[in-house]
């Protein structure tokens, strides 16, 4: 399986309040992923993702679920209402079938 993983840092608005944090983006989805970028779920705002081997992308949020868009195989794919909340690992998922997914190591 062809998996590139992507470093991600998230910074919640302060230690006391639960939202986004550290994770770690894996490729899962059996293609090259290019053009990654993530947004607050129910925005407009997104904000690029780190190319490469891993990137760090900090903003401040309490939020949990947001979505992930990339190019996959020359195809745009959106990932929808991620719950970044307490989630060690994303894994991309793609199918033609099913649609794009995510599954989580928490």
């Amino acid at each position: 399986m062809n998996r590139v993983i992507f470093a991600v840092g998230l910074l919640a608005a302060s230690p006391a309040v639960a939202g986004a944090s550290n994770f770690t983006l894996v490729n899962g989805t059996g293609g090259g992923l290019a053009e990654l970028s993530i947004r607050r779920a129910g925005t407009n705002d997104w904000k690029p993702l780190a190319q490469g081997a891993g990137g760090a992308v900090q903003f401040n949020d309490p939020d949990c679920a947001f979505d992930i868009k990339a190019t996959v195989g020359g195809s745009p794919v959106t990932w929808t209402g991620i719950n970044l909340c307490g989630a060690k690992s994303v894994i991309l998922k793609r199918d033609a079938a099913a649609g794009a997914w995510v599954d989580y190591d928490q």
